[in-house]
């Protein structure tokens, strides 16, 4: 293997420095990373989705299978499995022309791509061989001469990519010819090749053989379901693959909760307690990392796809009940909860399970059982997020506007599920007795109701401002278009009142709140899908009656949702995209990056004022931070629970969970590291000074991510505990 490692070095000598010329300094980087590409990209999608017929549009979804999905898959995989190094980073001779990856180096991604590509284009248009082929060739060449891969990565992303690029099409069309004709058989006798795609106009009239299709009605309504439940299925192993990728770190309130999960309990400082033991199960399944911490989230995620499928399709019809699903699937705020493990995907989770449940009990002819299970599953609801008992608004709205739900409250129905609630929510009740109510008076401060109301729009332009962009702008309009109409025809319709107060009354508590107090865009989150239904359901009404402007609606929503969904899980690509990183404060993804690093610069604090001889020990200025070093510290991780490293700033009364547990006024005498997340520097807490007999200004540190300053804390050095 050393000959080969040396032929390897030598070749990437020959074509990143003996070759260099002035003319292939300004080509070459041009040809690596060039910002024309997407643009183009994009065009080329057009053109086959438009004017390609039905041989384009299947290049097209191959394309976004196979170089989007599992080339990208396979090459992640062999890049953290073999963890080699970039060549600027072992050769100090080497020229790097361009700026440093973050990735491992083999295989090269870029080849992968481009021969992946190649292929699949190939495959559907022969004479695309003439260029495809030299322009990956010409691609993966100018890897090495600017110096970010060996030649030995980028031939292995070109056989990575070639395998992958026909070997998928291959796969996808065994799997179109067996289970297609099983499950979708009239699409199947309209088009029964993937690699050589003919579409035939009338599935009914061409008879192949075999799959005789008795029920052409009921068969078109299947297909539509199962292909609903294919989506849900490859969104969920789309974004289990994202979170095992490792391509973004935790937040500050995962982290948090995550030191939650080690000290159960039955309730928590400011949050129900269904978190806490969510996580718990996560990291007792696949360990205290990020995938741990987070899996539930896109396993919670799919199982609402799965419950908002059967019900659309039960109450409305297969069609809509399908593109419920992609349309969900382009909301940011939803595509955020999907991969992020916080109290909102229980919340929405356990709404949507109590709204469906609540339908049927509101029928004439419900039993005690179906508002039983209202009850259980809005007591999950409240044990996951407090805004939980706000969905008995939500029923009352309803019961005054149909009668037939009115009559129910004469029944013991309702009350029944209005005392299992209760039950649920003793725990939260008994923990809170146990000390003092201080999640009420948290509650109390957080709502701003001990400040005296001075009322302002501000807040209520900036909540209208922020919900449009994360519901997706399109959709967002069409949401209230729908929510307005379906209130103008109330008496015609009671699946779609029942839908819209499900959802319309949170959104507007919440919305008539901002004329007092900021409301952050998450807290409407159970709103958003109860809306969403009634958005699609009341759209496919409209289209059925034949309004044609409900086709192109749903296009632009789903081409201006979709992309920023792909790009905002990896802002990286932006950078790819348009030649230059996006500036830290425009990048959604600041959140969760560059915490590892931040513990790094902490740790060899630390590890410094170790040195003059006394223990040291680790507090974080917010909740947030020392959730994250205790998570991101690795000395920091093998104490917790039971001998804590981190804490947060004491306080005379508690300000956060952190102040229910044992502090750091045992380790007296010992020194301390103090992180203050600042973005200008300050001088230290008083708390601070009175605690320690010094404390010294480490100064201003900053936290680089990918060459970017992504944060910058400032550190105090604190020593001997008083």
């Amino acid at each position: 293997m050393n000959w080969l490692v040396s032929l390897d070095v030598d070749c990437f000598r020959l074509i990143n420095q003996s070759l260099s010329h002035p003319v292939l300094d300004w080509l070459m980087p041009r040809f690596s990373s060039n910002p024309l590409f997407a643009p183009a990209l994009v065009v080329l999608a057009v053109l086959l989705l438009w004017r390609g017929a039905t041989r384009g549009r299947v290049c097209a979804a191959m394309l976004l299978l196979v170089v989007g999905g599992l080339n990208n898959l396979a090459v992640d995989s062999l890049k953290h499995a073999y963890a080699r190094p970039r060549p600027f980073l072992t050769l100090p001779e080497a020229r790097l022309l361009m700026g440093r990856g973050g990735s491992y180096s083999l295989p090269s991604s870029h080849a992968a791509n481009w021969f992946a590509g190649a292929v699949v284009a190939c495959i559907y248009y022969r004479r695309s061989r003439w260029f495809m082929f030299p322009a990956a060739t010409l691609v993966s060449l100018s890897r090495v001469y600017v110096g970010v891969h060996y030649p030995s990565d980028v031939l292995a992303g070109a056989a990575v990519g070639s395998v992958v690029g026909g070997g998928g099409v291959w796969l996808a069309n065994r799997l179109w010819r067996g289970l297609g004709r099983r499950w979708f058989p009239l699409w199947w006798r309209r088009m029964p090749s993937l690699a050589a795609p003919v579409c035939h106009p009338d599935p009914l009239a061409w008879q192949p053989d075999q799959a005789v299709v008795r029920n052409p009605e009921l068969a078109a309504q299947q297909q539509w379901l199962r292909l609903g439940y294919v989506l849900i299925a490859a969104l969920l192993v789309a974004r289990l693959a994202y979170l095992a990728g490792g391509h973004i770190e935790l937040s500050e309130d995962e982290a948090y909760q995550w030191l939650w999960s080690k000290h159960l309990a039955l309730s928590y400082y400011s949050k129900p307690p269904l978190i806490a033991y969510t996580q718990f199960l996560g990291t007792a399944l696949w360990g205290d990392n990020e995938f741990g911490v987070r899996f539930f989230s896109p396993v919670i995620a799919a199982v609402v796809g799965w419950l908002v499928l059967r019900f659309f399709a039960r109450e409305v019809n297969t069609r809509a009940a399908f593109w419920l699903v992609p349309v969900l699937a382009a909301v940011p705020l939803l595509a955020a909860g999907s991969v992020l493990m916080t109290i909102d995907p229980l919340s929405v989770l356990f709404w949507t399970a109590a709204m469906i449940a609540g339908w049927r009990a509101c029928q004439s002819e419900s039993r005690v059982r179906d508002w039983l299970w209202v009850g259980w599953w809005m007591g999950l609801g409240f044990l996951s997020k407090y805004t939980g008992l706000l969905q008995w608004v939500s029923l009352v709205v309803f019961s005054c506007l149909w009668s037939t739900a009115r009559r129910q409250w004469r029944r013991p129905g309702p009350y029944l599920a209005l005392l299992v609630n209760a039950a649920c929510a003793l725990p939260v009740l008994l923990w809170n007795a146990q000390h003092d109510w201080i999640t009420l008076t948290h509650l109390h401060d957080r709502a701003g109701l001990s400040e005296p109301w001075r009322p302002t729009a501000r807040f209520l332009l900036d909540f209208t401002a922020s919900e449009a962009a994360l519901l997706n702008p399109v959709f967002f309009g069409g949401m209230l278009w729908a929510a307005v109409a379906v209130w103008r025809k109330r008496r015609h319709n009671p699946f779609l009142m029942y839908l819209w107060s499900m959802g319309a009354p949170l959104f507007i508590i919440f919305w008539l709140y901002t004329l007092r107090a900021r409301v952050q865009p998450n807290w409407i989150a159970p709103a958003v899908l109860p809306l969403f239904c009634v958005m699609v359901a009341y759209a496919d009404s409209r289209w059925r009656a034949g309004v044609q402007q409900i086709q192109r609606w749903l296009v632009a929503g789903l081409a201006l949702g979709l992309p920023v969904v792909v790009l905002a899980h990896d802002t990286n690509l932006v950078g790819k995209i348009i030649g230059r990183p996006l500036p830290p404060k425009f990048d959604p993804l600041r959140r969760v990056r560059a915490w590892r690093e931040m513990a790094q610069v902490v740790g060899d604090a630390r590890r410094a004022l170790l040195a003059e001889g006394k223990p040291a020990f680790v507090i974080g200025d917010h909740y947030g931070i020392s959730g994250l070093l205790s998570f991101y510290l690795p000395e920091a991780k093998a104490g917790v629970p039971a001998h804590p490293l981190v804490y947060c700033l004491s306080s005379d009364k508690p300000a956060n969970q952190f102040g229910l547990w044992p502090g750091y006024a045992g380790r007296k005498g010992q020194n301390a590291i103090y992180v203050q997340h600042l973005y200008v520097p300050q001088p230290p807490p008083e708390q601070l000074v009175r605690e320690f007999g010094s404390v010294s200004d480490l100064g201003v540190k900053e936290v680089v991510y990918r060459g970017r300053v992504l944060r910058r804390i400032q550190l105090f050095a604190c020593r001997d505990l008083r």
